[in-house]
């Protein structure tokens, strides 16, 4: 009796090994699946942030944020070499710690790290030590995973992780950081072109007006918080003329007094460029053609009422008072305009390509508002 007693509970036991080893593997595999589950959310919310109309700096600030909340991290720095300095690109640690954060690479312990491209992780075994980059501060961060971030085998910045725990990160999958890592480099990657639109903007020197870069990066954030915009190029079509005929300064002065004109007319909410050469962009965010044209044949016809001045020989009947003047010519500038309609989130530069298209092939003569 006592022997079957004795099978029966080795069977028991037998029986739930087996059941517990089942149960691991499934628990396992299905951490596995939540992993991947949240690695592929966070994928999904990073490719959403890219497509925001934001600055590259927001991109960056939102995906850290994506980090600490979907996979519960106390602290995630991200931090990135300018061209000339290390800059702190998002963190959620307080602005006191960034210079120390900021300057990472030049501590020995993460030195090896960027030179092998590989994570390193610290951590500290008691309260009374701190981490080896802590200058000023204890009790922020007990422990802390270090990325080196690469583009193409050129090293870019990093990505740091911390915790006020010890020991916090000795069972992390550094499988998922990998790609999670993977992912940052992806961003990086794709908003690097935003990143050099944005830089790329600049003011003319003589209209005083944006260039058109302006049009594809901060500008559209505006024309695109509409449905519909009405996109209006215009040239001064005796510009050419003008700096040929008389000389470069009186066309300079014409773009100028054109310029200066047409900005005082316009409202705050339409954004106005200059194209390229003589051509100028004026956008009418949220404006429909039919409520332009009026608009724009009172504006051309003021305009081209404008009466420049030859500036050189201006200059010189002032400098030579005693002397006899000389007849100073004058010009009026002579505008074309075409105009068309943006619809939101269609291809802005293809529109513009056509409407510069039109205004290339025009007659030198031509003087109009039209419409494609």
């Amino acid at each position: 009796m006592e022997l079957l007693v004795m099978a029966i509970l080795i069977v028991i036991v037998i029986a739930l090994i087996v059941y517990n080893i089942v149960i691991s593997r499934r628990i396992k595999n299905f951490k596995n699946i939540n992993q991947k589950v949240t690695s592929l959310n966070v994928l999904q919310d990073f490719m959403s942030t890219i497509g925001d109309d934001q600055s590259v700096d927001e991109k960056i600030k939102r995906i850290n944020d994506i980090l600490i909340e979907e996979y519960a991290i106390k602290y995630s720095t991200i931090v990135v070499f300018d061209g000339s300095e290390y800059v702190v690109k998002a963190s959620n640690v307080d602005k006191k710690h960034w210079d120390t954060l900021r300057n990472l690479h030049e501590e020995d312990i993460f030195k090896d790290s960027i030179t092998s491209a590989k994570p390193k992780y610290i951590t500290v075994n008691t309260d009374e030590e701190r981490l080896p980059y802590q200058k000023m501060e204890f009790g922020r961060a007990k422990s802390a995973m270090f990325f080196p971030l690469y583009i193409d085998n050129v090293y870019i910045g990093y990505w740091i992780i911390e915790s006020g725990k010890m020991h916090a990160f000795d069972h992390v999958d550094t499988t998922i950081l990998e790609v999670v890592k993977d992912n940052i480099i992806s961003i990086f990657r794709i908003v690097s072109y935003q990143n050099v639109l944005e830089n790329l903007t600049r003011k003319d020197l003589y209209s005083d007006l944006k260039t058109s870069e302006y049009l594809y990066e901060e500008g559209k954030h505006t024309i695109d918080s509409y449905t519909t915009s009405t996109v209006c190029m215009f040239k001064i079509a005796n510009l050419e003329a003008t700096n040929n005929n008389i000389n470069r300064d009186t066309g300079n002065q014409m773009i100028i007094d054109v310029c200066d004109y047409i900005k005082d007319k316009l409202s705050d909410e339409y954004i106005f460029v200059r194209y390229m050469g003589p051509k100028f962009v004026i956008v009418f965010s949220g404006v429909e053609i039919d409520g332009v044209v009026d608009f724009l044949t009172d504006l051309k016809k003021e305009v081209e009422n404008l009466k420049i001045e030859d500036v050189i020989a201006a200059e010189e009947n002032e400098k030579n008072e005693d002397k006899k003047k000389k007849e100073v010519k004058f010009t009026k500038p002579r505008l074309n305009f075409v105009l068309t309609t943006y619809y939101k989130g269609t291809a802005l530069e293809i529109g513009l390509k056509k409407l510069e298209e039109y205004l290339d092939g025009a007659e030198a003569s031509e003087s109009d508002i039209n419409n494609i």
